[in-house]
């Protein structure tokens, strides 16, 4: 065995260390089990309130008082403002609210018609009000018997979407717990 001159073997660098497979895998399980329990923890904290709050009262207790009208039922609507609700759904990937309304009597259906009760719908989980007209588009004139008419509101925040319940308010009435489709 030659020595090759002017190379010396020197003992000042330190041998290098052997990684260690278990580090690299036990940092991965326990971010993966760190992450679990969060999830874990977050679902039960959702599914806690939801269980506490879904025996709460949904009802006009929601809606601000300056905007509550008389409860009544989707038979009295008629009785009350002269129309009858067809339809509540939401649109415009979830930006509108259209509501449909046939009149069946029109004396009683120029309710709609009053600035001091104007129609909206309202989110009966949130409380939140949905008033305001799409270009603020309105019937005005007279209303005729048997004609099906339509608001459509804009739905700030996609509050009332598929599977919601609102509070319906048309003239002097509010008739509560309708099901958007």
């Amino acid at each position: 065995m030659t020595v090759r001159s002017g190379l010396k073997p020197t003992s000042a660098s330190p041998a290098p260390r052997p990684l260690r497979r278990g580090s690299r895998r036990a940092r991965l399980v326990g971010g993966l089990a760190g992450i679990l329990v969060t999830v874990v923890v977050v679902g039960l904290v959702l599914w806690l309130s939801h269980a506490f709050d879904s025996g709460a009262n949904r009802t006009a207790t929601n809606v601000p008082v300056s905007w509550q009208r008389p409860v009544v039922t989707a038979d009295a609507l008629v009785t009350q403002s002269g129309v009858k609700i067809t339809q509540v759904a939401v649109t415009g990937d979830g930006g509108l609210v259209d509501l449909r309304y046939k009149v069946v009597d029109p004396a009683r259906a120029n309710t709609l018609h009053d600035p001091r009760t104007p129609p909206a719908v309202v989110d009966e989980e949130s409380g939140l009000v949905v008033h305001q007209l799409l270009m603020d588009h309105s019937h005005t004139g007279p209303y005729k018997t048997g004609v099906t008419y339509y608001l459509v509101f804009n739905n700030p925040g996609n509050w009332v979407h598929h599977g919601s319940r609102v509070s319906v308010m048309l003239g002097n009435a509010q008739v509560e717990h309708v099901l958007v489709p």
